[in-house]
């Protein structure tokens, strides 16, 4: 049942409990509990409005890898990445990369900015960026 409503809140976040007791054949006060205790236990973490990023003048999408130095402290790195601007998610990885970054900016000029403060921070060896020509889909229900 929680794997329902979670399922139908990843395809539309502002479905209203009523709208939700309906497809999953419980009452509105049962699924209001339920998503309650979902949001509490963590499992669901928020709600976000879905935004074109081109209508907000973020026309250039690019994946960033991330080349760590041979001595890094990964909290102090992870820290000065959160304040460049610009990068909406960030991933630990494995290969040869230790992170992998996906930067939305205005035009080719932030981007270059971007990158240039990437590889001012302490810690990074190097990155390699990977520009994005179209996306086809985002996101399980893009």
């Amino acid at each position: 049942m929680d794997q329902q409503l979670i399922d139908l809140l990843r395809a539309n976040g502002r479905a209203s409990y009523a709208e939700l007791a309906r497809q999953v054949g419980l009452s509105s006060p049962a699924v209001h509990e339920r998503v309650g205790k979902l949001e509490a236990a963590g499992v669901i973490t928020g709600y976000r409005a879905v935004v074109d990023p081109s209508s907000v003048g973020l026309d250039v999408t690019a994946l960033i890898g991330v080349i760590e130095s041979d001595s890094v402290d990964d909290t102090g790195l992870e820290t000065a990445m959160r304040e460049v601007p610009g990068i909406e998610d960030c991933w630990r990885v494995a290969g040869s990369e230790g992170y992998v970054l996906k930067v939305r900016v205005t035009d080719i000029p932030a981007l270059e900015a971007t990158v240039n403060a990437l590889n001012r921070i302490r810690g990074v060896a190097r990155t390699r960026t990977t520009v994005v020509l179209s996306t086809k889909w985002e996101g399980r229900h893009g």
